[in-house]
Formats: structure tokens, sequence, C-alpha cells
């Protein structure tokens, strides 16, 4: 069996380093050109800099979009966006698009290139075509079976690496190919720019009867037509390596550190139970359901793994998330007098019962003690996103440890 890779993704720096930190193998970034989440903070090239770093010194591997399906002024711009990651240092590039590969080739010869789902990846024949361009890895489209999956490994080299998508958000057109975004906004989705209108609500208008909106009703369950729950294979991790996946990929370079924390760590310790002894998997599976709906998430799906959705199993009712948790921030420093340092995310007060989320796996329960602002003065609350203050929580935390509120 291969051993597998666990691939988490990163908005930002702060969330390479929780990625880092709470268990992933390999974490897979966005610069400011050229990858597909537009919208995402994504990276400047100091940050780059800074992420491959803080990510090699701990023996993880760092991996940079650039997934778009180019137009023709992209061309020359990527060109030069390549010639600067040089500088950088990133473990691979994933791509997409065939003139954008040639032109990594061209510029950093020596660099591992991915190719992206975007380039739908269906059948072992487009596995072996771009293995004879150089391509070191290719990701499966997300509506592969584990079956066809397992074909394609045993007709392709056993250097050529397969990566798929098992956990985080759907697409429902064809592995990311969607025009709507493109035709109601003028946002292109295969750019990057996807206002994600598959979770728009929509009702029916006839022509003679302007202003008369009739719902779209799915055996009544709602109207959210194109909507797709979560995909989450937490429960099916020796299938996944029984198929021959090399690396585990998980969605979500828009998802905040809480949420990339959460997936991070309840992957790693189902990976790393299953791989010491199978029974320690099945013995801990209740730990790692409630564990991974800790973060934002929809209702949870096997997607196309297992064949294709029926009703019950892909579409769902609405578009809303599940918010069991409410990030607060992750641990800095300290100061003087001993209090942790925090960049406060949301908004929590003196005396409230809050989660320490740590690394190892562990939850504790502390109450909130006492609050500071930078300059020492005493709070009842940290009612301001993103300032940084110093707690004291009566339990001993270290770096990187999270603070988590739970919600009613």
């Amino acid at each position: 069996m291969r051993h597998p890779e666990l691939l988490i993704p990163a908005s930002s720096l702060e969330v390479l380093k929780t990625a880092v930190v709470y268990g992933a193998d390999a974490v897979y970034i966005g610069g400011e050109a050229f990858g597909l989440r537009a919208k995402a903070k994504n990276f400047s090239l100091e940050d780059m800099r800074e992420g491959v770093a803080f990510a090699h010194a701990r023996g993880v591997r760092v991996y940079v979009t650039a997934n778009i399906l180019a137009h023709n002024e992209d061309l020359e711009g990527v060109r030069t966006y390549f010639e600067e990651l040089r500088t950088v240092g990133p473990d691979a590039l994933i791509i997409s698009d065939p003139g954008i590969f040639m032109i990594a080739r061209e510029v950093l010869p020596d660099m591992e290139l991915h190719i992206s789902t975007q380039a739908n990846n269906t059948n072992y024949g487009t596995y072996l075509f771009w293995h004879g361009l150089g391509a070191k890895r290719v990701v499966s489209a997300r509506e592969l079976s584990l079956r066809e999956i397992r074909e394609i490994r045993e007709h392709i080299p056993d250097d050529l690496e397969i990566e798929s998508f098992i956990h985080g958000a759907m697409c429902i057109s064809y592995s990311g190919r969607c025009l709507l975004s493109n035709f109601f906004t003028g946002r292109d989705a295969n750019r990057g720019a996807c206002t994600h209108p598959c979770r728009w609500k929509y009702s029916i208008a006839e022509e003679t009867r302007p202003g008369q909106y009739m719902p779209v009703y799915e055996n009544e369950r709602g109207t959210y037509i194109f909507n797709s729950k979560d995909l989450c294979m937490i429960e099916h991790i020796p299938d996944l390596l029984e198929a021959g996946i090399d690396s585990l990929k998980v969605e979500g370079r828009m998802k905040t550190a809480l949420y990339v924390a959460t997936v991070a760590r309840t992957y790693r310790r189902a990976l790393d139970d299953y791989q010491r002894d199978p029974a320690l998997y099945a013995a801990h599976m209740d730990w790692y359901k409630e564990e991974i709906g800790k973060c934002t998430c929809r209702e949870f799906t096997t997607g196309f793994y297992y064949g294709k959705p029926d009703e019950t199993t892909q579409i769902y009712d609405n578009s809303t998330y599940w918010k069991n948790y409410t990030y607060l921030g992750s641990v800095g420093g300290q100061d003087r007098q001993g209090r942790y340092g925090l960049e406060q995310r949301n908004k929590f007060s003196v005396g409230e019962m809050v989660e320490v989320m740590k690394p190892s796996g562990e939850n504790i329960e502390a109450t909130v003690r006492q609050i500071v602002d930078e300059e020492g003065r005493v709070m009842d609350s940290a009612p301001h996103a993103k300032q940084q203050i110093y707690v004291d929580l009566g339990v001993p935390l270290e770096e990187y440890d999270i603070l988590r509120r739970k919600e009613l």
C-alpha cells in the first residue's frame, strides 16, 4: 500500500502555518495571480518565501497553484510570474492549461509539475499523456469513482502520482468547468473569479406573466437545484488507500485557520491510526466524526466515489452552512505577565467558556479570566476582530493553539 500524503489548502500565511502545525504533509497555496481562487487573500512573493521556509523547516512541502484556463493576454504575465517563483522555491506547481504547462517547462525546467483537476482528468490515457510531457502528478476529476481510480492506477507507471479530493465543497459543474458565473456576472470561474451561482436560489418566470415567480421544487425539499453537500471521506480511509491514491487533498483555499486546523488534525489522526492499526482507526471513528463537524460545513456526502450520487447523497435542500464553533484566534507569544498573545478574530468576553484546540488532538475547556490590549489596558471583552490582545485562561497554552467557542 502506498504511503499517502495529506494535502491541505492555505489562503494566507497564517493559515499555512496552521496547516503545517496541525498535521499537513503538504500545503497548496495561490499567488496573487493565475490561480482559481482570485477572491482568496492569496500570497505575495514575500509571504510565499516565508511560508515555504516555515514549511520546509518542518518537513512539509508547498505547492503553488497556477491553474487558470489562460487567455492570450495571460501568457506573458505567466512567464514573468514563473521567473519570480524561481526565487521562492516551492516544491511543485499545479497547472491545468497546456500553454501554461509548456511555459513552466521552459522557465522552470527542474520544477515538479502537477495537473489540476480543472484539466478534466477522467481516464488513464489522459494520465499517460501528461506523464509523457513530464508531469509528476495528476489530480483526478471529482466525478470519478474509486473503481475508476483503481483502473487508472493499474494502467499508469508507479512513479506517476494520483491526487484526489477527499473533503470539502463540491462543484456542480464538470470538474469545475462552469459558465454560470461568467454568464450572470461577467466573472470567469475558469480564471479564478467564481461568484458561486450554484449556491443561489432560483425560480421560474413564465414569459407572458412577468413579475410572477414560481419556485422550483425537488421532492418538496427546496429550490437550490445546483447545490451540493460537502464531500467527507473520513469514514473511508481504507478504500482511498486501497485505490492507490497518493495524495489526499482537502478543498478550501478560502477557508479560515479554524477550518484548516480542524480538518487537518482530524485526517492526520485518522491516517496515522489506520496505518498503525486498522482496529485503532475503527475504535476512534466517533471522535473523527464529531471533530470533523466542528468547523463551518454543509451536510456531508461521499460524492461520486461509490458511483453516481442520487438525490439523497448529493443534492442538498439549501445552501446553509453549519457553524458549530466560532474561531477566536491563534495563540502567539506571551507578555511580561505571562498572558498569552492572540490576534483576535471574533468577539469574546471575560467569564466566557472557550475551548483550546491543540495540534496533538487534545481539546481543553477554559474560562476567560482576563483580557488586556497591547497597552496593558484591562477589557471586559475583546469586541474588534484582528486586534492584538493578551488573555489569561488559567491553563498553559502553546504557540499555534487555537481558541474557539462552541455555539448553542
